[in-house]
């Protein structure tokens, strides 16, 4: 398995980022992890970033935020006149108990935020030329050892029922003449949020070991690349259609927690059996234990094919720039 996926990745092109991205980029669901994230990335002269969320972030003058409820449109609306691109992340984080009043917030914070985006473009004289939209690599559902790309076949369960639901939401609301890409991300790596954080704490308490027998795929992404490709999205013109988010080597857990320890100098990691997670993570975690047990091993054709070269295209050097410092404090 190892060795076939690595195949996959092996002729990656080098090809430099896109056209430089001006005027203003609008970021729905803009103050969590990859909206700060892209805000940050994308601060700069030339560049007018907005953020759509209910919630301010803690104070930069780099951006600006504005109030949305993600459900109805306001005078955030008017920002999307004239704006050079669209970006739309907002969605109830998935790092949770699958309690059926959650399940609910994740499905219709996703589709009813589409929706209204849907809405507003349409009450602008000028809408963006391009929206791009997030949606999720869980789609193709958790098979064991199968490799999917875009043209995979999705799962079932809530993941991919969510993934589709959203899609639809994007195709029945976008604009005809806006340019379209869809971007089915998988686990962003980055040391400010996103579940990495909270494995690096397992590690360093001796808890990072392998979960259940380990061979379930991890298909990540550095939160760099990932905002590389969200302004590729916006601003290569060639660019359209559906793309999968994810490095080129996804790996099993078990090789990506065995990478992590190594990379914080972490002695040993207890492994978990699978009846521990399902015990362990909602009552102590407070997350779903599926998360952990179950994966699936991704790698996306169309960025082979238009040349998307990765800043960081393995785990091991990914980690290594996350928290590199850290272990190099730590070596005697």
């Amino acid at each position: 398995m190892r060795e076939s996926i690595r195949s996959y990745g092996k002729c990656w092109c080098s090809m430099t980022d896109s056209n430089e991205l001006t005027g203003r980029i609008v970021i729905a669901g803009g103050t969590g992890f990859l909206g700060l994230n892209l805000a940050r990335y994308l601060a700069g002269p030339g560049r007018e970033v907005v953020l759509l969320s209910r919630h301010p972030p803690a104070g930069d003058s780099r951006w600006r935020h504005v109030a949305w409820d993600a459900c109805t449109p306001g005078d955030w609306v008017s920002l999307l006149d004239g704006a050079a691109a669209l970006v739309n992340l907002a969605g109830r984080t998935v790092d949770c108990v699958k309690t059926p009043d959650h399940c609910d917030e994740i499905l219709r914070s996703r589709v009813e935020a589409t929706e209204v985006l849907g809405q507003a473009i349409r009450k602008v004289d000028s809408p963006p030329p391009v929206w791009v939209q997030m949606s999720t690599a869980h789609i193709y559902g958790d098979p064991p050892d199968r490799i999917c790309h875009e043209g995979s076949a999705f799962g079932y369960g809530l993941a991919p029922f969510v993934g589709r639901a959203w899609e639809e939401a994007y195709a029945r609301t976008v604009l005809p003449e806006m340019r379209q890409a869809v971007l089915r991300t998988s686990f962003v790596l980055g040391r400010g949020g996103g579940a990495l954080p909270r494995l690096a704490r397992l590690v360093r308490w001796g808890l990072g070991g392998r979960v259940g027998h380990g061979r379930q795929g991890i298909s990540w992404i550095h939160e760099h690349d990932m905002n590389r490709l969200l302004v590729r999205a916006a601003s290569d013109a060639g660019m359209k259609g559906t793309y999968l988010a994810t490095a080129p080597h996804p790996v099993s857990n078990a090789e990506f927690m065995r990478e992590l320890r190594h990379i914080l100098r972490a002695p040993f990691g207890l492994p978990a059996a699978d009846w521990m997670v399902r015990l362990g993570a909602p009552l102590v975690m407070r997350t779903d234990p599926e998360l952990a047990i179950y994966g699936r091993y991704c790698v996306s054709r169309r960025l082979e094919e238009e040349g998307f070269s990765f800043t960081f295209p393995d785990v091991a050097s990914a980690l290594r720039d996350l928290y590199g410092s850290e272990a190099n404090s730590r070596a005697p």
